[in-house]
């Protein structure tokens, strides 16, 4: 291994020196403990007037953050960015900022019902990857929301070409750990395919992290489950991450409930641990921030996090 700093203890002047590869790097380093926020951007500017709910996240112990639902035809559909452009926000912020693509199929729909938000804005296509890498992005996740019908053969085609195009100059993560009415999740025990398949599918098509759902806020998910399909990712081709997603709506629990989900997430080895945007205003609510990354990382590095915006 290179010099990279762990994650979970880098300054603002470590991480802007990062390429996407010593990223990944860095978060392997930090041996299970970086968390993960998302931030849902069409519906609210946030919970605080004048400040982002992704800087919200990081001054509460958030290594990094995920935007979810942005419209990258047209920001100023982006709501929860508050006028900034993803250039100002990651100024503002001084930490790994990623982006969510869906890869639906063109024109899918939950029942014909009218969507939430302007989905096409935030599909998987060449010219919205290629924008990703302009802006400087740090990380894409490949998913598929709940409701836009993306089946894990969507998301595996879409990992395909995009490392294909961009290798290691993206940080690629991809998976399925939502959207389980059209198709069981990955761990799911009723899945009609074979998790460790999709997996490697997964993994041979190029993606550097595998999002996987949360024991505990997943229905039917336990602890044995995801913890085999993380063994599974990281023997399969050392190096690669998995990623444990807690939502499901439990983002919006108390902070009793998310640490107890905590302790189950750090049993399956996980390397990062991330947290939904199902809360009141685009995001969970800061003590649940506070409560997963004490949980998973303890009180000194979560309160370095909080403090070491601009070191």
């Amino acid at each position: 291994m290179s010099n990279v700093v762990r994650l979970i203890s880098c300054s603002k002047s470590e991480f802007e020196q990062m390429t996407p590869m010593e990223l990944k790097e860095s978060i392997l380093k930090s041996e299970g403990r970086v968390i993960c926020g998302q931030h849902l951007l069409f519906a609210s500017e946030g919970l605080v007037r004048g400040v982002t709910n992704t800087e919200v996240m990081f001054s509460w112990g958030a290594d990094m953050v995920l935007l979810n639902t942005m419209d990258l035809d047209h920001m100023e559909n982006n709501k929860g960015l508050q006028g900034l452009t993803f250039e100002q926000l990651k100024a503002r912020c001084n930490r790994p900022i990623g982006v969510y693509l869906g890869c639906p199929k063109a024109g899918s729909e939950d029942g014909g019902k009218k969507a939430l938000y302007r989905r096409e804005g935030m599909v998987c296509t060449p010219e919205h990857v290629q924008k990703c890498v302009d802006m400087g992005v740090d990380f894409v996740v490949l998913g598929g929301n709940p409701g836009s019908g993306t089946s894990i053969r969507d998301i595996i085609e879409c990992t395909k070409w995009v490392k294909q195009t961009y290798g290691d100059k993206l940080f690629v993560w991809a998976g399925k750990w939502e959207d389980g009415i059209h198709e069981k999740v990955l761990g799911d025990p009723l899945a009609d395919y074979d998790a460790k398949a999709i997996i490697k599918e997964l993994i041979d098509a190029g993606a550097d992290v595998i999002n996987l759902p949360c024991p505990g806020s997943r229905a039917s998910i336990t602890v044995n489950d995801i913890r085999d399909l993380v063994t599974y990712v990281h023997s399969y081709k050392p190096g690669t991450l998995a990623m444990c997603f807690l939502n499901s709506s439990l983002e919006g629990a108390d902070p009793d409930t998310v640490r107890l989900i905590a302790l189950k997430m750090k049993e399956t080895g996980a390397d990062i641990h991330a947290i939904g945007d199902g809360g009141f205003a685009g995001c969970t609510s800061p003590e649940n921030i506070y409560q997963l990354s004490v949980s998973i990382k303890g009180k000194p590095y979560t309160y370095f996090r909080m403090a070491s915006v601009n070191k």
